[in-house]
């Protein structure tokens, strides 16, 4: 490389708006990061939830079914 090179006025400025940039980019990637995994999160509590509820559904079905069985032999 020519020696004028590192003598060029535009070399500084142009490599802190450069930095600024990357700083920039990496903050704005690691939140889009973190809101992503936010959002993987809420959807598996919302999955657990829904699971939850379905098998207590089933537990109430299989009540009422045992209960018109017994209904059903003694009457």
């Amino acid at each position: 490389m020519d020696v004028a090179f590192f003598h060029n006025p535009f070399l500084v400025p142009l490599g802190a708006f450069a930095m600024v940039v990357l700083i920039v980019a990496i903050v704005h990637l690691a939140k889009t990061r973190e809101k992503e995994l936010q959002a993987h999160q809420e959807l598996r509590l919302r999955e657990m939830e829904h699971e939850r509820k379905m098998k207590e559904l089933e537990i109430e079905k299989a009540k009422i079914e045992l209960q018109k069985a017994q209904a059903g032999k003694s009457g």
